[in-house]
């Protein structure tokens, strides 16, 4: 169960402080609300001064929407938090988020999209002049709890929920959604529960990719060597297609692909295209991710979705040309061992990947 939190900003604290007030006050320490503008840079300051260990539950409600554009980006994917001015940045997967302070200090939070991350500290790559581009509002809820925090929500729940917030939070800590074995997010777009493991014909080692209005980078380190004949080979069988029209425009860049990155950065994708030709190669249209990602084209339409089908590339054949950096003979564009990745860039779609 996901929450779409389509929810004013009056109807959310009404309802909300109704269900609080009717908790045993043993239950809770406080809880506050704080309203932030999806075009402020980071950072937020809440005020609120969390001690270490100090278990909290948030809840979000808002949006942040791209002027000129119908794109917009939910709290599960746009709210980050930070304890203390240097503190690791870091995020939930949902609208709701419960988590155990890592040191004492004041709470942050931030609205990331149009932003990104330059530093693991919260520091942008982005020019803070980028939040010009959006409009929008968050309203935040921060309980602080005296008891679990999984007992507090059951017990909160009791009395109700709010647009199933309640529930998809309790959900989320009971059932856990974690990445396959060995394979990670990237860090600074955050976590998902966008990739799981999957068996295909009795066998372990497939992945699952199942999207709905999130995005999600699936990495995983690949030491091999990169030298003529060096060949990437996967299957692959998609359900749906994230876009109905050609990814390679920013208002359209919905897609799902595999990928391979090198170690200067640089990396190249092989997407299923909606309608693009096959073989097209293009640069990301995301202005962050231009001067290093290249898209190309290794299916096209709806035929063969739903079907298992088999893809090889040999990445020897990387052109300078193409990925826009120089590559000394037998390297791997700057020296050493490439990653391979997984995307679902704002999907709507599934998909079932294996690597042969």
């Amino acid at each position: 169960m996901r929450v779409t939190p389509i929810i004013s900003e009056t109807e959310f604290k009404s309802r909300f402080e109704a269900l609080l007030s009717a908790v045993p006050p043993g239950d809770i320490h406080d809880y506050s609300f704080f309203d932030m503008p999806a075009n402020q840079p980071p950072w937020f300051d809440t005020g609120l001064r969390l001690e270490a260990g100090e278990r909290v539950t948030t809840f979000a409600r808002g949006r942040t929407c791209l002027d000129g554009t119908d794109l917009w980006f939910g709290p599960d994917f746009q709210i980050w938090r930070r304890i203390g001015e240097r503190g690791q940045i870091s995020r939930g997967t949902r609208a709701g988020n419960t988590f155990a302070a890592e040191a004492a200090g004041p709470l942050f939070f931030a609205s990331y999209f149009p932003g990104e991350w330059s530093t693991r500290m919260g520091e942008l790559a982005t020019p803070p002049e980028a939040y010009d581009l959006v409009s929008g509002d968050f309203t935040i809820l921060v309980v602080r709890w005296r008891v679990d925090p999984l007992e507090g929500l059951r017990a909160l729940a009791a009395h109700g929920d709010v647009n199933g917030y309640i529930n998809d939070e309790i959900d989320r800590l009971a059932n856990p959604v974690t990445p396959p074995e060995d394979w990670s997010y990237l860090w600074f777009l955050g976590p998902a529960e966008v990739y799981r493991s999957f068996e295909r014909n009795g066998r372990a080692g497939a992945i699952c990719c199942r999207t709905h209005r999130d995005a999600g980078l699936l990495i995983k380190d690949a030491s091999l060597a990169f030298e003529p004949g060096t060949r990437l080979r996967w299957s692959w069988k998609v359900d749906k297609l994230p876009s109905k029209r050609g990814e390679d425009r920013l208002e359209t860049h919905d897609y799902l692909s595999i990928a391979i990155e090198f170690d200067n950065g640089q990396d190249i994708t092989y997407l299923w295209s909606s309608e693009l030709p096959v073989e097209k190669s293009f640069r990301c249209p995301i202005p962050t991710w231009a001067a290093r990602e290249t898209h190309v084209v290794a299916r096209s339409g709806e035929q063969g979705l739903g079907e298992w089908r088999d893809e090889e590339r040999d990445v020897s054949r990387i052109t300078p040309r193409r990925l826009a950096v120089r590559r000394p003979p037998g390297s791997c564009a700057s020296g050493s061992s490439p990653s391979v990745s997984f995307r679902a860039m704002r999907a709507n779609a599934n998909t079932a990947i294996s690597l042969l």
